[in-house]
């Protein structure tokens, strides 16, 4: 076997194609055709996804597959798709071009009808499995920039290096609306906020795929997790979600109708059960809704296992083969299996014993083929030279680091404790300080992202930023304790605070991926906060930098605290961004996505009741109110400069079926330095026939301002955009009073049917 070939030769020619499958053109396979030619074994084993390493020699490296168990799987099951890198860390584009070879080059020269292999990867915020590969802020961090650019700028990035390593289907966006802040997924949301998701969503799908998804800067996106995922009842991954109809149509279903309608290619199941159904059994959730109500016309693949756990986890099929039935018929077209080839083997079973039609897989196999001929594997399924190119480019990187930057969320800055000076003596510690896996978080060169050793050769931490920027003599390290609160130099970071003149506090969360990031509270360690404490105690200016994918609660050290810096996970360029916000070379202009907690078990949203606020009596004519007071509020950043809002208008005031009010304030930068600031409209429905929330966000734009400029912007609200879901599960706007609102400025407004 030749290792590593140079070539990057179409591996199919127009010629074996109109050969082996009369193509009615030179350009388009004939997909009919091709189905109609097909054994009932080849088709179930385009509805099959196996991981890499089944083919893989075990601890090769550099990787090496394993021709018989090639074989077994591409000639034997014709298996159709392939998911991860079968190493467990990313590759080098020449071991990346190595595997699409051999595969592909398999298949051509071993099958009689050779359909080219669809390859899927998690390219989460960046190009997850490319070594080297440019890695953008997470999800949640693009939320806090409120910037649906950046988003798309970051999804064409990465969309590019990933087709650059012959990839072309990315497990991405995650649409899941994060609104249980415990659960480990949360960094990949873009909040708790539907509108929020949307708008980041639609641009995420528009940047992976472009005008043209053959082209080589296009990537096929991939929805996930339809639908409920990300609000388990416990905040354990894969765990039970319990919700009404209608709150699950409210909150968790508007990204997913927007970005299906912008035209994602491809969804992805959600692990976990709602109400009790465990959603790849679903077929009111997965053809009902997804496929009659939101028109989706794409492919449906499952997660790691989930078909079999139909079985063994839920406990809703009694058998194997019954999950499969399950499965298929809720409207499944390819299952991530992982590891063996059940679900082919079980699904052929299935249709001989009467109780699949083959009519049903065929309805899949053409998703599937349709999906490979729109991505143009068919005319060239290695790497494309074209594509290749597209890899490191030096803007890039800008493209991070202007991302992060604008990810970056001031939330506190007492007597104007930041910018700090350049000739400012500063001791840095914490866990995050020298950490390059924390600024990157999950999904970043292998899975968990906590191997420092696959990062690029000189990847920057925070220390190192700080470094780079005031010098050796004006820097002090000392980490003081581990991500898990194990001293580590508590004292000797205690005693250098008292050379330095202000101290720069990292803390926050090593990388984590999915189940192995459960959690059960969101408290920091107590050595962390032990740490914070201690150097609170020197009377030096304590500025908090938290590098986290979840808020982690800080009620306990926040008051003595001068300052304080939310960074996320902002990626590749997270650590330059954390250093140029603290000295003042970049103005943070981040607003926060997520309601921020300030005790670990009350946990309430932006758009939370009335009655959030409210107890019983406690006493005649008394009543007793709990407050929900959060730490800090959904869309709380601050800036260097200072902004003013006046002259909130709505035009018509009464607005009417059909019609629109046109919504306008105007925005002065009343500071000294430029700024940028995300002006943000909400709705208040007075009354409703479901409890109306305390503030809904209805619209959102991001402007830049010189000091002393002004401008004015005009939001247009349609009646569409004031409706909820009732009870019922219907879309309404109700006729009613409603109350508009920016910054600290109202305006009611009426609607009238």
């Amino acid at each position: 076997m030749t290792r590593f070939t140079s070539s990057l030769a179409t591996a199919f020619t127009t010629t074996l194609l109109i050969l082996t499958m009369n193509i009615t053109s030179a350009d388009t396979v004939s997909i009919d055709t091709l189905i109609a030619g097909m054994t009932l074994e080849e088709k179930a084993g385009q509805m099959t996804q196996l991981d890499l390493m089944v083919v893989t020699r075990k601890g090769a490296e550099p990787i090496e597959l394993d021709p018989e168990k090639l074989r077994e799987a591409v000639v034997t099951h014709k298996i159709g798709s392939f998911i991860n890198n079968g190493v467990g860390h990313a590759l080098t584009i020449k071991e990346w071009t190595y595997v699409l070879e051999e595969i592909q080059g398999m298949i051509r020269k071993e099958n009689p009808r050779p359909i080219p292999l669809l390859y899927g990867i998690d390219s989460i915020h960046g190009a997850t499995y490319v070594r080297d590969a440019t890695l953008f802020p997470h999800q949640i961090a693009l939320a806090a920039a409120r910037n649906p650019e950046l988003a798309a700028i970051s999804a064409r990035i990465s969309a590019a290096e990933t087709r650059a390593a012959g990839l072309r289907w990315t497990f991405a966006p995650v649409l899941d609306v994060g609104r249980q802040p415990l659960w480990a997924r949360f960094p990949e949301t873009f909040g708790e906020d539907p509108l929020l998701a949307t708008r980041l969503g639609v641009a995420t799908v528009q940047g992976f795929q472009g005008d043209d998804l053959g082209s080589p800067g296009s990537v096929a996106a991939c929805l996930k997790h339809y639908i409920g995922y990300s609000h388990p009842e416990t905040g354990k991954d894969r765990s039970p979600a319990l919700m009404p109809d209608w709150y699950l149509r409210e909150y968790f279903l508007p990204p997913f109708t927007a970005a299906v309608r912008a035209g994602a290619k491809t969804v992805m199941v959600n692990s976990g059960e709602v109400s009790g159904v465990p959603v790849h059994g679903s077929k009111y959730l997965l053809t009902d809704v997804l496929r009659g109500e939101l028109g989706f016309n794409g492919v449906i693949v499952s997660d790691w296992e989930d078909v079999i756990r139909l079985h063994t986890w839920h406990k809703l099929a009694d058998s194997p083969v019954e999950a499969v039935r399950m499965a298929v018929e809720a409207g499944l077209d390819i299952s991530m299996v992982p590891l063996d080839y059940s679900f082919a083997t079980l699904l052929v079973q299935l249709v001989r014993d009467g109780k699949i039609s083959e009519k049903r897989i065929d309805e899949s196999v053409r998703r599937i083929l349709t999906l490979k001929q729109e991505l143009g594997l068919f005319e060239n399924p290695a790497v494309e030279a074209a594509a290749a190119v597209g890899f490191g480019k030096p803007e890039y990187r800008k493209a991070a680091l202007d991302s992060a930057i604008e990810a970056m969320t001031l939330l506190k800055n007492q007597n104007n404790t930041l910018p700090l000076s350049d000739k400012t003596r500063v001791l840095v510690t914490g866990p995050t300080a020298d950490s390059i896996t924390a600024l990157h978080g999950c999904w970043s060169f292998t899975w968990q992202g906590d191997d420092p050793k696959w990062y690029p050769e000189g990847t920057r931490s925070v220390v190192d930023a700080i470094r780079g920027r005031i010098g050796d003599s004006n820097t002090i390290f000392h980490q003081g304790v581990s991500f898990d609160g194990s001293d580590v130099d508590i004292d000797a970071a205690v005693r250098a605070a008292s050379t330095s003149d202000v101290i720069v506090l990292c803390l926050g969360e090593e990388a984590y991926a999915e189940t192995p990031g459960d959690i059960h509270d969101l408290d920091l360690p107590a050595g962390q906060l032990e740490l914070a404490r201690r150097l609170q105690a020197t009377g030096k200016p304590v500025i908090l930098v938290l590098i986290e994918g979840r808020p982690r609660i800080i009620r306990p050290i926040e008051p003595a605290c001068s300052a304080i810096l939310m960074a996320y996970w902002p990626g590749s360029g997270g650590a330059e961004a954390i250093a140029r916000v603290l000295f003042g070379d970049e103005n943070p202009s981040g607003k926060l996505p997520f309601t921020y907690p300030r005790h670990s078990n009350h946990l309430v949203t932006y758009d939370r009741k009335y009655t959030h606020s409210l107890g019983e009596i406690s006493a005649p004519g008394e009543t007793k109110v709990i407050t929900s007071d959060p730490q800090f509020e959904f869309g709380h950043g601050l800036s260097y400069t200072t902004f003013e809002y006046t002259h909130l208008k709505v035009e018509p005031a009464i607005l009417k079926k059909g019609g629109k009010a046109l919504v306008s304030v105007t925005l002065a930068n009343t500071g000294k330095r430029a700024g940028k600031e995300c002006i943000e409209l909400y709705s208040r429905d007075l009354f409703a026939s479901l409890t109306p929330p305390l503030k809904r966000l209805r619209d959102f734009r991001k402007v830049e301002l010189a000091p002393g400029q002004s401008t004015t912007i005009t939001f247009e609200l349609t009646p569409d955009q004031l409706a909820f879901v009732n009870g019922n599960s219907e879309t309404v706007t109700e006729p009613g009073d409603f109350e508009l609102m920016i910054a600290n400025l109202k305006a009611p407004l009426r609607y009238e049917n």
